[in-house]
């Protein structure tokens, strides 16, 4: 490579010194040749360390990407008309080196075939999108149905290394007579599937008390190990409940944990999400089915709860608190967390909820009188999900699948919006799309939790 690149320079010099030594006598230069000399010598040394350099460098020497853009609204994909409804749901995505990012959601396509999870991939920072693959059912000829969760491993676990892709959700029959909660694996950034493992089996996909469904997983790395978090509606102490399972292999899954869980048997905590806070304590996130509201509604609403613990095994001990902000607004339904370093020394958390098109941040470790709303370019989307982009802390991604009851409109998006422009506005003036987040236990025709 350096060869190559060095050789015009070479042959420039070869060429003036036979003409050089083709002169047949001594001459003393005149000022002119001599200022064309020093010059020409000049531009060879500039020449000769520029093809070095870039030989030996390559895109070292290049001038730095530009950070991706922000951008609202942009549209991922647009299920079929002859689609069931509500068509999409339930967006998730995942970044890998570079900035490339990954996203899926719950396909509602006509059956046969089964239900898949898709696979798009974008290299510009979610501006635009390209199919690259499904993650079928490999294992049960069920299809998969629910609640796709992405997650890049950071470390090797098993015989897993560090950048798999791994992929899990909810497994169902057409007849939603079963769930299962399985594992997938990428090993070549989305483009090829292979199972894995399965982490538990349920009952019929019902979202009421007494049926033993299990719902929502959510991927974490702590100590080397993977944690499955879910809900579980199969203990006979609680209509649902909230558990996590650990693995050293992702092939054999440990003793199952109680994360929350209330006394009163019809409430419903669920949709766990964790992110890890600067001072090393954890937050989970959750929406409490039936908790108490800052209006003493006696509506069965699903009021954002979140809970601080030193380790992200040991939730079930932490205090559980209402998200409730400044200003008095209390979201509501399936909350999403994430933490980026930007907007002070601890950062900022920024939480969303399935009834508002805003977020809700904190900038001071999780206290509790310490959440504001900001506003956001991305429409409501039942559990909308957060990413904070590794290649610009400075840029939240907000992906949705559209909203719940059915709805014959939903299709994929996702917005990028730059933090500390938003944290500037925070508790500005902002539009309330509901006082309710409409769920899917009462509202999914198909019966999803």
């Amino acid at each position: 490579m350096i060869a190559s690149a060095v050789l015009p320079l070479v042959r420039f010099e070869v060429h003036w010194r036979n003409l050089l030594a083709s002169q047949s006598r001594i001459v003393v230069p005149c000022f002119c040749c001599v200022s064309i000399y020093i010059y020409i010598f000049i531009l060879r040394m500039r020449f000769f360390s520029f093809a070095l350099l870039t030989a030996v460098f390559g895109t070292v020497i290049a001038a730095p990407a530009a950070s991706f853009s922000t951008f609202s609204d942009v549209t991922i994909f647009t299920p079929g008309a002859n689609w069931t409804d509500p068509g999409v749901l339930y967006a998730r995505t995942v970044e890998l080196p570079g900035g490339v990012l990954l996203a899926t959601w719950e396909n509602y396509s006509p059956e046969p075939p089964l239900v898949y999870f898709p696979i798009f991939k974008s290299t510009d920072g979610g501006k635009s999108w390209k199919h690259i693959s499904n993650i079928t059912d490999q294992v049960n000829g069920w299809g998969l149905r629910y609640q796709p969760f992405l997650y890049s491993m950071t470390e090797k676990v098993g015989k897993y290394p560090a950048g798999t892709i791994l992929a899990t959700g909810n497994s169902i029959p057409t007849d939603l007579s079963k769930t299962q909660i399985d594992v997938y694996a990428s090993l070549d950034q989305g483009y090829t599937w292979e199972y894995v493992s399965t982490v538990a089996n349920g009952g019929a996909a019902t979202p009421d008390n007494g049926v033993p469904a299990i719902w929502e997983p959510f991927l974490f790395t702590y100590k080397g190990q993977i944690v499955l978090y879910y809900s579980d509606q199969r203990d006979a102490l609680y209509g649902q409940k909230l558990v996590h399972t650990v693995s050293s292999d992702l092939l054999t899954w440990g003793d199952l944990v109680d994360d929350v869980h209330y006394s009163t048997y019809t409430a419903r905590p669920g949709m766990t999400t964790i992110t890890q806070l600067p001072n090393g304590k954890y937050i989970m996130t959750y929406e409490y089915g039936g908790g108490p509201t800052v209006n003493n509604t006696s509506t069965y609403l699903f009021p954002v709860y979140y809970r601080i613990s030193s380790s992200p095994l040991t939730f079930l001990s932490a205090l559980g608190t209402p998200l409730i902000t400044n200003n008095g607004i209390q979201p509501t339904g399936s909350p999403y967390v994430t933490w980026t370093p930007i907007g002070g020394t601890n950062g900022t958390l920024i939480v969303s909820c399935g009834g508002r098109s805003e977020v809700f941040v904190n900038r001071a470790l999780g206290a509790e009188n310490a959440w504001k709303t900001v506003k956001t370019p991305e429409g409501t989307s039942y559990s909308r999900h957060l990413r904070v982009l590794e290649s610009n802390k400075n840029h939240l991604l907000i992906a949705g699948g559209g909203i719940l009851p059915p709805s014959t409109t939903n299709k994929v998006t996702v917005s990028v919006m730059d933090i500390t422009s938003g944290l500037a506005a925070e508790s500005a003036p902002y539009h309330v799309i509901s006082d309710v987040c409409y769920h899917r236990n009462t509202i999914n025709p198909n019966g999803e939790s």
